[in-house]
């Protein structure tokens, strides 16, 4: 089914994006990447001069200038995850621009953006988000990691885990109790650099999928965060600004669920194609065009849900109960398209060196981060039958 959302702007973007991969994006460096457990700063400061970072940071600070514009980041996600390795970068991209930047983009004082926004925007400044803690997760109002106020500051102490660019993070935008119970005007959101005396990025995260994608574990001991580290300069807006952010948090993983879910169908039809049994192709065989038939129906229902996600973000109409629809949703289907995938890989769809058994393993999370589908389906409940 033939989209309709991208402009000859988009389609232009595109073509740079598919340059970068042709140039930028290698098996060994993705190998590397695996090792290291991280995305090497070159390729994200290449990234950054070719415009595929920073794209969320407003044109006055050096960026891209399309926060509210989710068109040109989904043209990046797509090329990328395309290319069947390049499943990391996507996900430090995703972090930089979809996570950290619209917190200062969005609620930073003018110092804050100043100071931050520019270095962001050219991948000098990496980013990162700390809202998990080890006893809670979805359930944000239980967290405990805490910011009490001294002269000229804060004392932060507590510690967070499951943090996406946690180790390489060089200012992680951290959710902390400014107040006493759980009201949402008991938290703020707190700037916490590394270097800090106390801040420790103490363990690297060794996960089933994205082992390429940094995910750590931080701790706060006394670190001292000073005033001007506070977001938005007003003690208390943490939760406000959590929830202002939730529609596009949750819009770019549906975004790359329908990536992942297109590039798993072009993958398979290549596979079908060339693969034979019985004397004929595979994809001759009825139960395989039957199973492309339905992969390839669901990767354009998909996008059309996307595409007009993405529509009502740019006209800052998509709310955040809608938002969870897109996000369970597209990952929910993402993994069935995935499963249909590497049955007809046969045992080639277990092996890692094929891009639709990385995606498989990949793509576990995306049903797990960003808050779990239950919870995704549970907000949507409450907003269809208007009870908690």
């Amino acid at each position: 089914m033939q989209r309709d959302i991208y402009d000859e702007d988009h389609d232009a973007f595109r073509e740079v994006v598919k340059e970068f991969v042709k140039r930028y994006l290698t098996r060994e460096k993705a190998e590397q990447w695996d090792r290291d457990g991280e995305v090497d700063r070159n390729t994200m400061r290449a990234a950054a001069e070719h415009g595929l970072v920073g794209l969320s940071v407003p044109e006055d600070f050096g960026g891209g200038g399309m926060l509210m514009d989710y068109r040109f980041r989904s043209v990046v996600n797509e090329e990328i995850i395309r290319s069947g390795i390049g499943s990391p970068l996507a996900g430090a991209f995703g972090i930089q621009d979809d996570l950290a930047v619209p917190y200062l983009a969005h609620f930073g004082t003018d110092a804050q953006k100043q100071q931050w926004l520019p270095r962001m925007a050219t991948a000098e400044v990496l980013g990162a988000l700390a809202m998990t803690e080890p006893g809670a997760g979805s359930d944000l109002r239980a967290v405990k990691t805490t910011a009490k106020k001294v002269d000229g500051g804060y004392v932060v102490n507590g510690a967070k885990t499951f943090i996406s660019s946690g180790k390489t993070a060089d200012v992680v935008v951290t959710f902390v109790k400014t107040g006493e119970g759980n009201r949402p005007d008991a938290f703020s959101l707190i700037l916490v650099e590394d270097g800090m005396a106390g801040f420790e990025h103490s363990k690297t995260l060794h996960k089933m999928g994205f082992p390429g994608h940094d995910t750590a574990e931080l701790s706060f001991t006394d670190v001292f965060v000073p005033d001007e580290n506070l977001i938005g300069g007003v003690e208390g807006r943490g939760f406000l600004q959590l929830m202002m952010n939730l529609p596009l948090e949750r819009l770019s993983i549906g975004a790359v669920a329908a990536a992942v879910a297109e590039a798993a169908l072009g993958w398979t039809l290549d596979y079908t194609t060339s693969r034979e049994a019985f004397g004929q192709p595979i994809v001759d065989f009825q139960n395989t065009r039957f199973r492309l038939a339905e992969m390839a129906t669901t990767v354009d229902a998909m996008w059309a849900f996307l595409d007009r996600a993405m529509t009502l973000y740019r006209q800052g109409e998509l709310t955040a109960d809608e938002a969870a629809k897109v996000k369970f949703w597209c990952t929910e289907r993402e993994w069935e398209v995935l499963d249909q995938g590497v049955q007809l890989h046969g045992g080639y769809g277990y092996i890692l060196e094929y891009p639709i058994a990385r995606a498989f393993v990949d793509a576990r999370v995306h049903r797990i981060y960003g808050g779990t589908n239950e919870v995704m389906r549970e907000i949507v409940a409450r907003s269809v039958t208007g009870r908690r």
